[in-house]
């Protein structure tokens, strides 16, 4: 991540041109301010650059690890850079979202490309009169179905990989099972 090996960049704040006129048509005074510049440039281009290193749109692409770090973000750096820079431009989104139902399907979709489909067994009701009813017991653990996304040409998902996101997003106290499928459930539409 080094922007210093930039051969000829050329310096936007010449110190030469900064000197007092008295160094003006000093050659030596040139001479060492010109290397000066040669090291000072690719500082000032960094700083002059700040925002563009700060989005993830913009930012170069060896600098995405280290705002992911930033952000807590997923980032495998053998994702295709632009699945990486959504993943590092949505990581604030997603831990507002973490422990829900859509947070758990939009970073199985950002990390691995797949499609999910969270069926949840549990309930809840009110009642506007004391001591109402309780809500039935659920019908069993959050089953999270998985399937890779055919339009990506991938027809294979790393099981470790989606249990270890789905054990991230999922609540604490909730116990998910996880079922691979080599599509879309039959029933998706429903």
């Amino acid at each position: 991540m080094s922007r210093a090996a930039v051969p000829g960049l050329p310096s936007r704040y010449p110190i030469g041109a900064q000197l007092p006129a008295l160094y003006a048509d000093d050659d030596f005074a040139q001479r060492f301010t010109s290397g000066l510049d040669t090291v000072l440039a690719p500082v000032f281009a960094t700083l002059d650059n700040l925002p563009a290193y700060l989005d993830p749109r913009l930012a170069p692409t060896d600098f995405l690890a280290w705002l992911a770090s930033w952000v807590g973000a997923d980032d495998d750096p053998r994702w295709p850079v632009e699945r990486r820079r959504e993943a590092v431009g949505r990581a604030v989104e997603l831990h507002r979202w973490r422990g829900t139902r859509r947070g758990l399907v939009e970073a199985l979709r950002l990390a691995l490309g797949a499609h999910a489909e969270v069926r949840d067994g549990g309930a809840a009701r009110w009642s506007s009169t004391p001591d109402g009813d309780l809500p039935p017991e659920p019908s069993g653990d959050p089953v999270v179905l998985v399937w890779p996304d055919p339009t990506r040409g991938d027809t294979r998902l790393d099981a470790h990989r989606v249990r270890e996101i789905v054990r991230a997003m999922c609540p604490v106290h909730t116990v998910c099972r996880v079922e691979i499928l080599p599509g879309p459930p039959a029933d998706e539409g429903r």
